[in-house]
C-alpha cells in the first residue's frame, strides 16, 4: 500500500473539500492533516481502492483505515473526523 498520488487524491477532491471546512484540522500537504501538531489523517491507495488511515478516538498512537473508494465511504470518513475532531 503506498501514499496516495496526486491523481488518486484527485478522485476524492470533493471530500479534501469537506475536511478544509473542518475547524482545527490543518492540512500540511494535499491530502495530509493534522490536528494539534500530530498526524490525524492521509490517505493511501492499493489494488482494493482508496482508503482513509484516521487516527484512533481518543488521540491514541493508531490509526483507523477506511475505504474511500466509494461514496458511503467517504460521506463516513467526513462523519467520523468530524466526531474524533470534536471528542
Amino acid at each position: 500500500m503506498r501514499h496516495a498520488r496526486p491523481e488518486d487524491l484527485d478522485r476524492l477532491e470533493d471530500v479534501l473539500v469537506q475536511l478544509r471546512t473542518l475547524p482545527g484540522l490543518i492540512e500540511k500537504t494535499r491530502g495530509v492533516f493534522y490536528f494539534k501538531s500530530r498526524a490525524f489523517l492521509h490517505f493511501h491507495e492499493d489494488p482494493k481502492g482508496l482508503f482513509a488511515d484516521l487516527r484512533e478516538a481518543g488521540g491514541g498512537n493508531d490509526f483507523d483505515r477506511i475505504d474511500v473508494t466509494a461514496a458511503a465511504g467517504q460521506q463516513a470518513l467526513v462523519k467520523l473526523t468530524r466526531a474524533r475532531l470534536t471528542a
